[in-house]
């Protein structure tokens, strides 16, 4: 799952239900190193925007990291970055996107879920099963 998928778990947004169920539903958890970053980024520039306040972001962080603590982290290894680079060529991917789908032909999931249809794209084309929750 990326950042953009697992952000919906705790922000209220479309596609947040579908997330919810996929998270009940799978045996496992697999995020990138990058995920807890970019949610906290996420979450804190939505209190600098007012759009969230400091306590629920204190609260929302907590949750974070003990649902973390249950989840399979995929580091960025040699093998993930020999991925990235064929992505970034062939796909018009951020960095930080292609990472997470690099991550993700890593550890062979059974789905990759995100929000982002180039990121679902390059994964797709790349072998993975994709769940889009746009």
């Amino acid at each position: 799952m990326d950042t953009s998928a697992f952000a919906k778990r705790y922000v209220a947004e479309p596609g947040s239900d579908q997330v919810m169920a996929l998270c009940q539903e799978a045996d496992d958890l697999v995020v990138s190193v990058l995920c807890l970053p970019e949610l906290i980024a996420t979450l804190s520039r939505l209190v600098h925007e007012k759009k969230l306040i400091k306590a629920d972001y204190r609260k929302l962080k907590g949750v974070i990291a003990a649902d973390l603590n249950d989840a399979d982290i995929c580091q960025i290894t040699p093998g993930v970055l020999d991925a990235v680079v064929p992505l970034l060529e062939s796909h018009p991917l951020r960095c930080t996107d292609a990472l997470h789908v690099a991550c993700a032909l890593a550890v062979e999931p059974d789905v990759f879920a995100s929000a982002d249809h180039r990121q679902l794209c390059a994964a797709s084309e790349a072998g993975l099963k994709i769940v889009d929750v746009s």
